[in-house]
């Protein structure tokens, strides 16, 4: 053990110190413990493994490793499990409104199981999209010290002598149905298109916000773009379990190190990296529960002044894998950092700062993948934050891969996917278009859907740069196309989005940032007298509960008031 620790003061003293926790630490010994092992600090290891998706197969083993890391630093590991929805199998159906209220469900179950355990630290790992968010914001929420470790991308398939991913194969669905391939080519392109254990391979919602947890801090310097299959996984979780009982000798907190101006340094990277505009939903959660005003507009503010510099799918060429060869994260924030576009002295988990952690890196140049700040792909960021008459609440959209960044058209417009997708289908899809897709927001979805099936769909039968598509719902990180999301207020809430028919025109400006509905204000206010609510098919269960208690997409579509009205934080029990 390197480090010797005074229970006293930390919270597991509650369920295993004096004579009156004899029945507590009864429990101890009966799985095994000694006495000196009851005496040291209890330290939960979370991990979101599953059998669902190879997204979280390898999760548990990992934090297996964990524990070994945890135990020599001087602790005593407790692993515990969460549930994971799987975005890529619960795409396209009904499935999908389970998706973020899973990370309330996540964010929640490892607050309950660290609160009626008492643990002193936290390790946790994750794999599949909301998995990764919902872990931070626990460890936000509870403030004891914390790292977090992605458990690894997929490696790419290979399929006609190049590398494909599973964007690949939402694609080809719509090439299919547009007669465009013979149905072998499908099916030949899904059996190979995802080889083995990990993540969503191109710079999707899981690898943007592994990016984040390197960028703010809580992730170790170059760890979470390893692959799942790479040996190298299993020395990063036992330095995150070593790490975090360093992390507790000195008291290095969640909220010492998620700073306002950490989610700032967070930001820039899902605009440098072309990442999915997901981050702009889970950053204003996870500084939520820290009590730090940081909604969509702080993030939209960060993306205007950075450049796009990670040539990444679906944007661009490379993976998360080529990424982690070509120097990892580390090596795109020097490059930033080296042009004053980080704040330098944010505190990480190894102790130090980001600048400190910086500097032990060298430039590569021979690499492909990053480009410098000062020559990057594009001046500024790969996602845009929006707003207009469309959506006073503001929006957003990836731009990142993208040459047009205007358009006007007519609204062709749908009251669910379901009803868009069987157009897509159908081929009813008028070039020209602004597809609307609403009532898919967090309260009238309920849960807020992603929309790859659709947007996938339509690109594969070539329509994806010859339409817009706008939705009060989400899209997945794997969407290209002119596609914006968040649209608020929701159709639910009477937003302007609910008063849109079709034929309206509809005005999208990405270099300008807005988005705005060419209708004369009183024609809406006449149309907003007849606008009724809507009931959903959600009325009981935890898709209800959850629309009951959601808030609005630009705010992180967060359900408890979060830090800010706290009278107390858990790691000072």
């Amino acid at each position: 053990m390197s480090n010797q620790f005074d229970k006293s003061k930390l919270p597991s003293r509650h369920v295993s110190v004096g004579p009156e926790r004899a029945p507590h630490r009864s429990y101890y010994y009966a799985m095994g413990l000694t006495a000196e092992e009851i005496a040291r600090p209890f330290v939960g290891v979370v991990s979101a493994g599953n059998d669902s998706a190879p997204c979280n197969t390898t999760l548990d083993a990992q934090a297996d490793i964990a524990r070994v890391g945890v135990e020599q630093g001087g602790g005593m590991p407790r692993r515990f499990n969460t549930i994971t929805v799987t975005d890529g199998i619960a795409m396209g159906h009904q499935g999908m409104k389970s998706s973020l209220v899973s990370r309330e469900v996540i964010a929640d179950s490892v607050e309950l199981s660290v609160r009626g355990h008492c643990y002193d630290a936290l390790v946790g790992f994750a794999g599949c999209d909301k998995s990764l968010p919902g872990i931070m914001m626990a460890m936000l929420r509870l403030n004891v010290p914390s790292i977090f470790v992605y458990g690894g991308s997929i490696l790419p398939g290979r399929h006609n002598n190049k590398d494909v991913t599973v964007k690949d194969v939402f694609e080809i669905v719509g090439k299919y149905a547009a007669g465009a391939c013979p149905l072998s080519e499908l099916e030949e392109l899904e059996r190979v298109a995802c080889p083995g254990h990990g993540a969503c391979g191109g710079q999707y919602t899981a690898n943007t916000m592994a990016c984040v947890g390197e960028a703010i801090g809580l992730s170790l310097p170059n760890s979470n773009m390893a692959p799942a299959p790479y040996s190298t996984r299993d020395q990063i979780a036992h330095a995150a379990g070593f790490q975090v009982m360093e992390l507790l000798a000195r008291n290095i907190r969640p909220r010492d190190i998620c700073t306002r101006e950490a989610f700032v340094n967070a930001a820039r990277i899902v605009a440098a990296t072309g990442g999915s505009t997901n981050g702009a939903l889970h950053l204003p959660a996870m500084a939520h529960e820290a009590g730090i005003d940081f909604d969509l507009f702080d993030v939209a503010e960060a993306f205007k002044t950075t450049p796009y510099m990670a040539d990444l799918q679906p944007g661009g060429q490379f993976v998360a894998r080529d990424m982690y060869d070509a120097g990892g994260v580390y090596m795109l924030m020097k490059s930033l950092l080296g042009e004053g576009l980080l704040f330098g002295d944010c505190m990480t988990v190894t102790g130090k700062t980001l600048g400190e952690n910086i500097e032990k890196i060298t430039w590569n140049p021979d690499q492909k993948v990053i480009y410098p700040a000062t020559a990057p792909i594009t001046p500024t960021g790969g996602v845009v934050g929006l707003r207009g008459t469309l959506a006073p609440d503001g929006a957003i959209v990836k731009v990142a891969g993208m040459d047009r960044l205007t358009f006007t058209g007519p609204a062709q417009v749908f009251d669910c996917e379901e009803d868009c997708f069987a157009a897509v289908e159908a081929r009813q899809i008028r070039e020209g278009s602004v597809i609307v897709i609403r009532y898919e927001g967090p309260r009238g979805g309920p849960g807020m859907r992603e929309m790859l099936s659709t947007t996938a769909a339509l690109y594969g039968q070539g329509m994806g740069e010859k339409v817009a598509l706008i939705t009060d719902g989400r899209f997945s990180g794997a969407t290209r196309g002119f596609c914006i999301g968040h649209v608020g207020p929701e159709a639910a809430l009477g937003g302007p989005i609910a008063l849109i028919e079709d034929g309206d025109e509809i005005m999208i400006d990405a270099e300008t940032g807005v988005i705005d509905l060419n209708v004369a204000a009183e024609i809406l206010e006449n149309r907003k007298k007849s606008w009724k609510p809507r009931e959903t098919d959600y009325q009981s269960g935890a898709i209800w509960r959850y629309a009951q208690n959601v808030g609005p997409a630009y705010k992180g579509a967060v359900t408890h008031p979060g830090g800010a009205a706290e009278t107390h934080v858990y790691a000072d029990i």
